[in-house]
């Protein structure tokens, strides 16, 4: 993977430019139940995504003649050096997960024709293994390739007539620290950020890049124009950067594997 590595003016804890990504991985098929799986690693956070296939559609799309995609995302107890809890144990999913999974839902459903999709649903699964910062960006990365494979193997199956992913879609985090905007923080500097930033973005053979989803915090002072500027700068091109790599993937076709054994 090449990535751009201007001059930091800044010292990040790993070495890295401003710019510059943490090492990314998509490893396929990390599991084989699923109809798509992918394990995805930004540095030391790891997510492993999962996508199963539902013959079925919510009950309020029935009839409607198009799917449905979600998500769902939990971190594990060990992904963290402090164990932390299972929600399923407590009966109540946290703000912070419902959040995360419905901007992960969101962000997937962008990239995807539902007419093509027919009444079917597709449950996209994050599960963080260990977390280091911008788990929710990972999980949209990774799932994005764990549902396109499962899409894939439903055309190879015969019980798709064409793709009905129209986009490619990623995310990264970006920020403020020490006044100097940053790309794809792990957690020593996302904890520390003056401002806090989450990119989606599509992108599609017929059309530039689009956005379809930008969350900014001023954590510490408030940002300007000017700097909002700079930050969605580079995120895009960070996120041309990681596109390239998902494109790289999905070039090869996955495996044909007959679904539901």
């Amino acid at each position: 993977m090449s990535q751009q590595n201007s001059e930091s003016l800044m010292s990040r804890p790993d070495g890295r430019a401003d710019d510059q990504l943490r090492p990314i991985t998509f490893e396929r098929d990390y599991t084989d139940m699923a109809a798509g799986s992918v394990l995805v690693s930004f540095g030391r956070t790891k997510v492993l995504c999962t996508a199963s296939i539902d013959d079925s559609v919510p009950r309020w799309m029935k009839g409607s003649g198009k799917g449905w995609v979600t998500a769902e995302y939990s971190m594990l107890p060990g992904a963290s050096p402090e164990r932390i809890d299972r929600e399923a144990a407590k009966g109540k999913q946290s703000g912070r997960t419902v959040e995360i999974q419905r901007l992960i839902g969101r962000s997937l459903r962008a990239a995807c024709d539902m007419r093509v999709l027919g009444e079917r649903q597709v449950v996209v699964d994050c599960d963080v293994l260990q977390a280091d910062g911008g788990t929710r960006t990972a999980s949209i990365c990774g799932g994005y390739l764990a549902l396109h494979d499962a899409l894939t193997r439903l055309i190879q199956n015969g019980d798709l007539t064409g793709q009905p992913l129209h986009s490619l879609c990623a995310a990264i985090s970006v920020g403020i620290i020490g006044g100097v905007p940053v790309l794809d923080l792990p957690y020593v500097e996302d904890s520390a950020a003056e401002v806090d930033m989450n990119v989606v973005m599509l992108r599609r053979p017929d059309e530039g890049a689009r956005f379809v989803e930008v969350q900014g915090t001023a954590e510490g002072m408030a940002f300007t124009r000017g700097e909002l500027d700079s930050l969605l700068g580079l995120a895009e091109s960070g996120l041309h950067t990681i596109m390239s790599l998902q494109q790289e993937m999905i070039a090869e076709a996955p495996s044909r594997r007959v679904l539901g054994r």
